[in-house]
């Protein structure tokens, strides 16, 4: 092996990840599941205090509320681009895998773990949060190399996902994930597809002082 295929693997993983919406409903392998996970452990976390906690939705009338749920949140969310183009674009949009994708994922945020020690957060706590993102994208990256989708469901209400799956009360809500095997693969993303959203070149997003 070379060193520049490496690099070039990695890049491949980056331009191919998609935040999945159409899933299959085989189920995913529990020995992949383990796999994810296992790869979301090595994510990097202030103090090392891995503060991510990883909440399996395995109960049929959970996965419902939370489809209903967002189902509900979404049409209330689309309001805001009237009747017009935009609108009607949003509307045809497919917002969500929940009642698709074998496996359903709650992410949270320990906001007082005991590893760690605190080291790090006395002036920035978020900083557990942005770990348990960096987990979640370990985790994303690790799934779309072996040909398993994930999507980011937010637009929901987290309080209400929290107290409908029981998260203790030092666990700040983060990402509700749909985890299968897509429908496709896209080389472009589809809200860049649909004409939603592209893609801006990286110079808009850089400065200097």
């Amino acid at each position: 092996m070379t060193q520049e295929q490496p690099g070039a693997h990695l890049e491949a993983l980056l331009r191919w990840r998609r935040d999945v919406r159409h899933f299959r409903t085989d189920p995913v392998p529990e020995t992949e599941m383990e796999h994810l996970f296992a790869c979301a452990q090595l994510a990097p976390s202030v103090g090392n205090a891995q503060p991510w906690r990883f909440l399996r939705v395995r109960t049929p009338a959970l996965r419902t509320a939370l489809a209903d749920h967002v189902d509900a949140a979404a049409q209330q969310a689309g309001a805001r681009y009237g009747t017009g183009e935009r609108g009607a674009l949003y509307a045809s949009l497919k917002l969500h895998g929940l009642r698709e994708a074998p496996e359903i994922v709650a992410v949270f945020s320990d906001e007082s773990p005991d590893e760690g020690h605190a080291l790090g957060i006395a002036t920035m706590p978020e900083a557990l949060r942005y770990s348990t993102v960096l987990a979640i994208h370990t985790m994303w990256l690790t799934a779309q190399s072996r040909g398993i989708g994930l999507g980011w469901v937010s637009i929901l209400e987290p309080g209400f996902v929290a107290e409908l799956l029981g998260a203790p009360a030092n666990w700040h809500f983060i990402a509700l994930l749909c985890v299968g095997y897509p429908v496709a693969q896209h080389e472009v993303p589809e809200l860049e597809r649909r004409g939603w959203q592209a893609r801006q070149d990286w110079r808009v997003h850089v400065s200097e002082r």
